[in-house]
């Protein structure tokens, strides 16, 4: 994210004539930032310039979070994967994520956004850990938005560690259920995402929210990440604004006799969504 003159984020209204009004907006969105080495490879630039445009965009996706009603946003920086690129590419990403936080901490601060790291910290550099922990530190509290960044993250990682937290509490087997390993993941105390984003146009789920995306909605968005601003983050709001959530019931297009009755018996009920049903 570059630093700007103003520590305030320069958002817009929703109601521009641009965007009008979503029917229904996603509470939680998760992206796969996809795309930075390709971008800068079609540009002849090194990879870790690719990762530098995309850090940059991350400020204009939190503003337009913020203008159209998205609540929680979670941003796949560093998967436990990616490690196994090339050692020069990885120490670039570790420096450019310290070096993000010390330009963009005030402004977050400011702005009332609520930063959150979710993944294994054991492996990350000591420098940027601290970093991680003053953000964290400084944000807690605030509510306007909240941004997880997913950096040394992996789904399946993330529910081994929430069993072993509830092993270790000695949770007996008969007491264990959904609930209880939601309670352990490090998303504890958030809404599921409603949409996850995946740009570069990959289909991939790529160890990304495995337990909490179960029930997503998903959007494949064609550019890559350095070129996915306002204007394609709305197209995904709005492509999910007109699908109506099932969550393995009938819809009203599928049965308009007994969705109705059923929503009034708590089988099929309005989420807070509005559009959804579940």
């Amino acid at each position: 994210m570059e630093p700007t003159p103003s520590k305030s984020l320069n958002t817009v209204s929703a109601t521009d004539e641009h965007f009008p009004p979503l029917t229904a907006t996603p509470v939680h969105v998760g992206i796969v930032m996809d795309g930075n080495g390709r971008w800068a490879a079609q540009r002849g630039l090194p990879r870790l310039e690719g990762h530098r445009a995309g850090a940059r965009r991350v400020r204009e996706v939190a503003e337009a979070a913020i203008d159209f009603g998205v609540q929680v946003l979670t941003l796949y920086a560093f998967s436990t994967e990616n490690w196994a690129r090339p050692e020069e590419e990885v120490s670039g990403l570790m420096s450019l994520l310290e070096q993000t936080i010390a330009q963009e901490q005030d402004a977050v601060v400011e702005n009332q956004i609520q930063v959150r790291s979710i993944g294994r910290r054991d492996a990350v550099p000591s420098t940027l850990q601290i970093a991680i922990d003053q953000l964290e530190e400084a944000t807690r509290g605030n509510d306007r938005l909240t941004i997880n960044f997913a950096f040394n993250y992996g789904g399946r990682s993330e529910i081994v560690d929430a069993v072993r937290e509830i092993v270790e509490k000695g949770v007996p087997a008969s007491h264990v259920s959904e609930e209880t390993i939601a309670q352990h993941l490090y998303t504890r105390n958030l809404p599921d995402p409603d949409l996850v984003i995946r740009t570069a146009g990959e289909m991939r789920l790529s160890n990304f929210l495995l337990w909490q995306a179960a029930y997503a909605e998903y959007y494949a968005a064609e550019v890559y990440w350095p070129d996915f601003g306002r204007k394609e983050f709305y197209a995904a709001l709005a492509n999910y604004s007109r699908r109506e959530r099932k969550f393995g019931g009938l819809g009203s297009s599928d049965d308009p006799a007994t969705s109705d009755s059923l929503a009034g018996d708590g089988g099929l009920a309005d989420s807070q969504n509005g559009k959804a049903k579940q």
